[in-house]
């Protein structure tokens, strides 16, 4: 990873926009409907440091390539972080490729290498992205301290979520039903009902274009990855960063793990599995396998 994705909150923020023309006039539609104050800036103002006092972060867009390297000069005097538009080499940071669902954003960047392919995988991802998704997320984000008091323990709370995220909670409030939404998550939450366990078994040889999405999706799901020595680093890569991982378990001890209604990604590279996936049968443990050659 050769530069940290972050996001940035905006409320309460000042942005500063300097330049002019379309470049400036597509950074200022890029924050059109973000709840920062913008402050534009031109002509002589933009190349004075106090213009950019207090300001979170500067844009700067321009054909003038003086005025470009003398703006973004003032911004760093005063501090500020600052994006150059088409000059990767004056800029501190890079604007990605925004796929904006309002409080869900995805963000696709190249480090300013190449723009245009950003914008391309955006294009692919954003059909994914369903229009409700901000709406999901503003439920979730407006009850999360319920929903951590009812479930304290991290397992539970993301089996919880993840049916949550999946069933009638989730389609009322893309709906905009907010209200429905939050009654039918309160009752879910009232019932208590621990989410059941799964192995899930993945061919981990590699490479990682070769996994199906629905084994890609599993992988980013899973709360322990339980790894043959020879899986590859490109199908560990797609897990959870905070996920578990250890070694080839006992049979046993994968049925303890999904009895506590843990998703575990059995991440194989031999035909052993098989006999695991016997065994775990045998002890009433729900295992599925996830397209797996050989």
């Amino acid at each position: 990873m050769h530069a940290f994705p972050a996001f940035y909150p905006l409320s309460g923020k000042t942005i500063v926009v300097a330049g002019a023309g379309e470049a400036a006039e597509a950074k200022l539609r890029l924050f059109a409907d973000s709840p920062a104050e913008i402050r534009r800036l031109e002509g002589e103002a933009a190349l004075q440091p106090r213009s950019y006092e207090g300001a979170a972060l500067a844009f700067v867009a321009t054909d003038d390539d003086a005025f470009a390297e003398a703006a973004a000069g003032a911004a760093r005097a005063a501090h500020v972080p600052v994006n150059v538009v088409d000059r990767p080499a004056l800029c501190d940071f890079t604007t990605p490729a925004l796929i904006d669902r309002g409080e869900v954003v995805a963000a696709i960047g190249t480090g300013g290498a190449s723009p245009m392919l950003a914008t391309l995988l955006r294009h692919d991802i954003e059909a994914r992205v369903p229009q409700g998704a901000g709406h999901v997320a503003a439920l979730l984000a407006g009850m999360q301290a319920e929903v951590r008091r009812a479930l304290p323990e991290p397992h539970r709370r993301r089996a919880f979520l993840r049916a949550a995220l999946t069933g009638p909670i989730a389609e009322a409030a893309m709906l905009g039903d907010k209200a429905r939404a939050a009654a039918l998550l309160r009752e879910a939450l009232a019932r208590d009902e621990p989410g059941a366990g799964l192995v899930q078994f993945i061919d981990a040889r590699g490479p990682a274009d070769l996994l199906t999405l629905k084994a890609a999706r599993a992988l980013a799901a899973a709360d322990v990855l339980v790894c043959d020595e020879a899986a590859h680093p490109d199908i560990l890569a797609l897990a959870r960063r905070d996920a578990e991982r250890t070694g080839p378990q006992t049979i046993e001890h994968l049925a303890e793990l999904a009895a506590q209604g843990l998703r575990v990604a059995r991440l194989v590279t031999g035909p052993g599995w098989r006999s695991e996936q016997v065994a775990l049968a045998e002890h009433g443990v729900d295992a599925e396998v996830l397209p797996i050659a050989g």
